[in-house]
Formats: structure tokens, sequence, C-alpha cells
């Protein structure tokens, strides 16, 4: 049985094609099967070759790669890589790309000499191997574009009734564009989330998110009061905790002690579970390693809601596995359906909250 990756490479660069062949040329589990040279030859390919996973350079003549996209997640869903700059315009197309279905993406190198290219091989093999193992309804076209309504609510409430983290590493990209822009602004809940990314990536995102969702989002920020209706992104190189004062709730935000160390989930859920109690909902999302669950369980512990990413919509899938094996009670939910969760919650009293939680 043959258990090579097809792939199909679509560049308008003759030396990127021949580049990225290069890598898997000799003794690997990616065989190339098909080159294009533009989206429209990307299409016809996806229909002849059927490739496991296509890797899509943005900007090519003719039809650009997000075009080509959107049609290849509509007709033939495929396993999909984007290949963008490190510009902040690169990073609002690469999100665009994750909206419209692509798996991840890859900063394409600025310059082509062969040393650039071989400290990326690691990670673009990493990234073909994942994207040719995801399930169908983790790779699903967005098609329901929510449009972002004002982000200034009137609230009764000065503090949030509830604080919602949510922690997530590789894949969270694209979970999290299926959860926050869906957030209903009028619900009086924070929103913290620490994500494995750049601080410059976060940064990026988080001026991406808050163009589509209601809510407001953006970067957190150390000795920051909570306000309800906010959405606050942390990058996993900082830890970033809540804490309980009189006239509300607190963040810190501090860079992380070791660089290297996993753990920023982890803190997050611990800080909130001690200072928000059973006013907590905590939400694990696409990712790989285990950070996250010893606090799942401990927001459970407290009396607060534990929600997991259900596995068949989550592009990495240890840890939300991890995460609801070990907060026993936790309940799984498909990303689409997450944000709804959340805000049916402000509508429950506790004792039906009971009941869903089981």
């Amino acid at each position: 049985m043959n258990n090579n990756i097809k792939l199909l490479i679509a560049d308008d660069s003759k030396v990127m094609r021949d580049a990225i062949n290069k890598m898997f040329s000799h003794g690997s589990n990616i065989q190339v099967i098909a080159e294009a040279k533009n989206g429209l030859e990307a299409i016809e390919a996806v229909a002849m070759h059927k490739p496991d996973v296509i890797t899509m350079d943005v900007a090519m003549p003719e039809m650009d790669g997000i075009t080509a996209l959107k049609h290849i997640m509509i007709k033939t869903p495929t396993p999909t890589v984007m290949l963008s700059s490190l510009t902040l315009e690169g990073a609002r197309v690469a999100f665009d790309a994750l909206r419209f279905g692509a798996v991840d993406f890859i900063s394409k190198p600025s310059a082509l000499q062969d040393t650039n290219l071989s400290e990326q091989e690691a990670e673009i093999r990493s990234k073909i191997e994942y994207a040719a193992v995801v399930e169908q309804d983790a790779i699903r076209y967005i098609r329901e574009t929510p449009v972002a309504e004002s982000h200034a609510c009137g609230f009764d409430e000065q503090q949030p009734t509830r604080v919602v983290c949510m922690g997530t590493s590789e894949g969270g990209y694209g979970a999290l564009l299926k959860v926050i822009p869906y957030l209903d602004a009028g619900v009086p809940f924070s929103y913290l989330v620490t994500m494995y990314a750049t601080r410059e990536n976060v940064d990026a995102f988080a001026s991406y998110l808050n163009h589509f969702s209601s809510v407001h989002v953006k970067r957190a920020a150390h000795d920051e009061i909570l306000k309800p209706g906010v959405c606050y992104l942390n990058s996993g190189m900082d830890y970033m905790t809540v804490h309980h004062q009189l006239d509300g709730y607190l963040l810190h935000v501090s860079p992380a002690p070791f660089a290297s160390r996993k753990g920023a989930i982890d803190m997050l859920l611990f800080s909130s579970a001690d200072a928000v109690g059973e006013s907590g909902i905590a939400v694990i999302l696409s990712g790989s390693g285990s950070d996250g669950a010893e606090g799942l369980e401990e927001v459970m512990r407290m009396g607060g809601i534990a929600i997991a990413q259900d596995q068949g919509t989550a592009l990495y899938k240890t840890m939300p596995i991890t995460a609801h094996d070990r907060a026993v009670g936790s309940i799984c939910v498909a990303d689409r359906d997450i944000a709804s969760c959340i805000n049916d919650i402000h509508k429950m009293n506790r004792s039906d909250i009971r009941q869903v939680i089981g």
C-alpha cells in the first residue's frame, strides 16, 4: 500500500516550485504529483490529479491563490497550506485564507537561497504532513461572513458577569475565526485568549478579528481592568493571568520565564479558577501537547464550565482530547457551535446550565 502524501505545488515562481520539489525528491513520504503556475491551473490540477495536500502561493497571475482556494473549497475541498509574506498585508491575506478553508500558512522566504529554504524545510514538511490527516469537517469554507456591529455596547454591569478563557496553539487561528466573530456583543462577558503565536502575529490577528467581530478585540495589556463585551488576545510568549479586586477583574501580562516552556494556557486557567470561580468558562481549542488540561480540570473543580473543541473539527487534536479526558464532565463542542454555546449560557439559569454540562 502506498502511503505517500500526494502534493500539488501552486506557485508562479519556478525557482520556488523547484525548491519545494527538491525538498521531497529523495527518501520522503511526500510525493509531488503536479505543479501549477497560477490559480486557474491549480483548480484544473486538483480536479485531474486529486492531491492529498496543496501548497498555494497567494500572489499569482491570471488567478490569485485566495480566489483559487475559494473555488477549490467549494468544489473539491482539499487541505491547503498557503505561502504568504510576513508583511502586515501578507498577514491579513493569510488570515483571509484560513477563513476560506486553508489549513495553515507558511511565511514565504524573502530570498530564495538554499540556506533560507533549508531553515524552513522542517516547518513545511510538518505542516504538509499534518494537513494530510485533517478531517473534512475541519477545512470548511466559512460561507456565512459575520457582519460586525458597533463595538460600543452599554452594559448595566460595570464588571463582566462571566469570564471566558480560551487556549489554543497549532490550528488556533482557524479555530478562533470560527468562534470570536460569532460572540454576541450584547452578552456582558469578558473573553481572554492565550494562543501560541508571536506577539507580532497576535497584534495583527487581533486587528483582523476586530474588523469581523461584534465584540471588541484587542491585544491584552498589563494592569488592564476587564470590561464586558471585550476580547483580549495574548501571545503564549507571555503569561496572562486574571485577578479579582474590589472594582472588578485585573489583567496581569508578563513575559514567560522560559521562552520554550509551555504552560501559558494553564497559567491563565488556574488564575481564572481562583479569581472567578463558578462564573468562569474555559475553552480548549486546537493544538498539540497538553497545556490547558490541568487548568480545565481546575476550572471545573471550582464550579466553572469546561468546554473542549470536538476533535472532529480540530486541525490538531491532542490538546482538546487531552483536556477533555482529564477534565471529566467537560463538554465537547464543534468549533462552529462554541460561540452559540457561550452566548446561550448567558440566557440560562444555574440549574439549566447544570443539566447541559451533566
